[in-house]
């Protein structure tokens, strides 16, 4: 958030927001495990460490490179980019994936937008196919 632009002030607010919005989702307590970690990349360490520490099955990201199948066997983890975890979220229930998008664009007023247009937006942002799925539903 700060190379973003925002300030203290702003962030704190923004973290109250989703501590407010998802109790759980805070992990703490998760440091002492990072230097036992191997990756790729060192600097990915702590989404490892987190996800071991809250025991997640999956660990959500567009970094698959860094997160291979031999340094999350060892930990029951797997690795799935946004655009496969969502469509696999979808396909749960897809009357229900589509009722909630139906309602999400029917509430989006700044600016308005069709259901295309939100479909375009998410295919511009790497959820091609989670937006041809959700296309193919509606």
């Amino acid at each position: 958030m700060e190379r973003k632009g925002m300030d203290h002030v702003q962030i704190q607010a923004q973290l109250h927001r989703a501590s407010v919005a998802f109790p759980d989702a805070m992990v703490h307590h998760y440091e002492s495990l990072i230097p036992m970690l191997q990756l790729p990349d060192e600097n990915d360490r702590h989404v490892m460490a987190v996800a071991i520490r809250s025991n997640a099955d999956l660990i959500v990201t567009n970094n698959l490179k860094d997160f291979t199948v031999d340094s999350l066997l060892e930990f029951n983890l797997e690795v799935k980019s946004p655009d496969d975890f969502l469509t696999d979220i979808i396909d749960l229930n897809s009357q229900q994936a589509v009722a909630a998008f139906k309602s999400m664009v029917l509430n989006k007023k700044r600016p308005p937008l069709s259901e295309l247009d939100v479909l375009d937006r998410l295919r511009q942002n790497g959820l091609t196919n989670t937006a041809n799925y959700l296309h193919s539903q509606i």
